[in-house]
């Protein structure tokens, strides 16, 4: 590089601003920085947009890509260092709240870039989408800098039966940053890292970003936020527009945070929940102004929280009945720290009819799966699922897609069937299922299915719980609540319970478990007040140990 008289007399100028902005960068310590410390850390001009992307990008680099080899992030945005540079400037405000904050978002969700939109299938390899999903246009009026896509499990797990959480043939198998070295014989982790927003979680947990968005339909974000100690927010649906998310069900999908704080999930939800006139669900939506007001460590108390575990009924004990001696170790210190910060809780079991499910809800697939421990044997996947994966991609691959010359699932099957080595390593028997159902929701098992587990799930299921016992949240651990609620389309939150270890018999590094709240539809500010207080009253979480680049 030839350097002028004007560049020579401007270095000592340029270093000095550099080695400002490199000293300002050392104090955010990206491996663990909550969202709320890096808008902080913005705010007060003691690091840059730039400063923080060029951390975390390096971060992905040496933990992600190299390290562990996490692969929680499939593809860096190669926009993000000039987004980032417009946004040195500006620091966080009303108007943009996320002002230079670094974001990565699940590769189900659609970003009108440079970046391709693929859901981790090989079948949609080169597909970018024609416009920004809603969610990452709100992220982006909001002043988030897009960092990159992340890894999922494979169509968000609706592809294979028995698929590892964080598989995808696109992107390979994502690792839990708490046990990344430790794999069974078929070269899948002990330790799951949570499906399917695998690579979202990850990335949190592992420093890799500020926060990430990923998307659920049953238990996608409860449980990788489980399996990394995060903090997450499953909403009702209708609450943040699904325009421009490859779906699985329109009955049940929505997209929600990945934080390391319940404050942080407050923050990204006064960004997302917003009317989006594509997506009719959100017309109905009810909000506070702001997620983070009443935000209290006093918050729990005089709460009527429900515990479904009734030790006089151990038949209906499906909940907790279930949980391994540590697991109930952990849940047994979350329900007295519950009890000590002033809640009320009222242990009685959930109406069985409420989780056991409604009839002809399920639907036989024989699982082909030449990977599974249960191959030959018939898996019952939802009902309302398959037929709705097959309409509701359909619409996306016909609306949103480009770049790929993949317009039907049909298309799909045929190309994993010609590549056969590489794109079906689990199968897809969930995917053969769906394509033979009509694809127009017109079957009357489908709106039976529908109906069912409305009432079973909502009306004889959560409605009946809490109105009984009048009741402000429901206390499950992990996941255990995941399905009633989602079916129901009811909101959950998951905050950080503790640590277990184990899985299967099998001996292996602790890892996270967490404790979930809850309720009825629209009650997220709720439910957010309680996770925080218990949040505030535990500090249960702890980073995995990666070593710092």
């Amino acid at each position: 590089m030839n350097l002028t008289r004007r560049d020579i007399a401007l270095l000592p100028l340029v270093l000095g601003v550099a080695a400002g902005r490199a000293e300002a960068e050392m104090t955010v310590p990206v491996d663990n920085a909550s969202l709320t410390e890096v808008l902080d850390a913005l705010g007060k001009g003691a690091t840059t947009a730039s400063a923080l992307t060029r951390a975390y990008l390096e971060r992905i680099e040496k933990v992600d890509r190299g390290g562990p080899g996490l692969n929680s992030v499939r593809e860096v945005n190669p926009e993000a260092h000039a987004i980032a540079g417009r946004l040195d400037e500006v620091k966080p405000s009303a108007k943009q709240p996320l002002a230079g904050v670094p974001i990565l978002v699940k590769d189900n969700i659609a970003t009108g870039d440079k970046q391709h939109t693929t859901a981790g299938s090989l079948a949609l390899e080169a597909a970018r989408a024609k416009a920004d999903a809603t969610v990452v246009k709100q992220l982006r009026t909001a002043g988030a800098v897009i960092l990159g896509k992340a890894n999922l499990t494979e169509f968000a797990n609706i592809i294979a039966v028995d698929m590892p959480s964080g598989y995808s043939s696109l992107g390979g198998q994502v690792k839990n940053p708490y046990s990344p070295t430790l794999l069974d014989d078929r070269g899948i982790p002990v330790v799951q890292p949570g499906g399917s927003s695998a690579g979202s979680a990850v990335a949190v947990a592992a420093g890799l970003c500020a926060a990430a968005i990923g998307t659920e339909t049953s238990g996608s974000l409860l449980s990788p936020a489980n399996q990394n100690g995060l903090v997450t927010v499953k909403p009702t649906v209708g609450l943040i527009s699904r325009a421009g998310i490859l779906p699985i069900s329109h009955s049940q999908d929505t997209a929600g945070p990945l934080t390391r704080t319940v404050r942080d999930s407050a923050i990204l939800l006064n960004v997302l929940a917003q009317r989006d006139p594509q997506d009719p669900a959100t017309q109905h939506l009810q909000r506070p102004t702001d997620y983070t007001a009443g935000l209290d460590k006093d918050a729990l108390k005089g709460a009527r929280l429900g515990v479904p575990s009734d030790a006089d009924d151990p038949l209906n004990d499906t909940y907790y009945g279930k949980l391994s001696p540590l697991a109930k170790a952990v849940m047994a210190e979350a329900l007295t720290a519950l009890q000590d910060a002033g809640a009320i809780l009222v242990r009685a079991s959930m109406p069985t009819a409420g989780w056991i499910g409604g009839p002809g809800t399920t639907m036989g697939v024989l699982n082909r799966n030449p990977l599974s421990r249960n191959k030959g044997n018939p898996a019952n996947p939802p009902i309302v699922f398959l037929y709705e994966l097959k309409h509701d991609l359909n619409l996306y691959l016909r609306d949103w897609a480009t770049g790929t010359t993949i317009k039907t699932m049909a298309d799909i099957i045929a190309f994993n069937e010609a590549h056969a080595d590489k794109a079906l390593r689990f199968g897809q028997d969930l995917f053969l299922a769906a394509q033979a159902t009509k694809g127009d929701l017109s079957e009357l098992e489908y709106k039976s299915a529908r109906a069912m587990d409305l009432l079973a799930a909502k009306e004889r299921g959560m409605d009946a719980y809490m109105t009984r016992h009048k009741l402000d949240a429901v206390v499950f651990p992990g996941t255990a609540g995941a399905s009633i609620a989602a079916k129901a389309g009811y909101p959950s939150v998951m905050v950080p319970g503790g640590f277990i270890s184990g899985v299967e018999g099998k001996d292996t590094p602790d890892y996270p478990l967490g404790v979930t709240f809850a309720g009825r539809a629209w009650s997220e500010h709720t439910l957010l007040r309680l996770a925080y207080a218990f949040e505030q009253a535990t500090d249960a979480r702890k980073p995995p140990g990666l070593a710092a680049p």
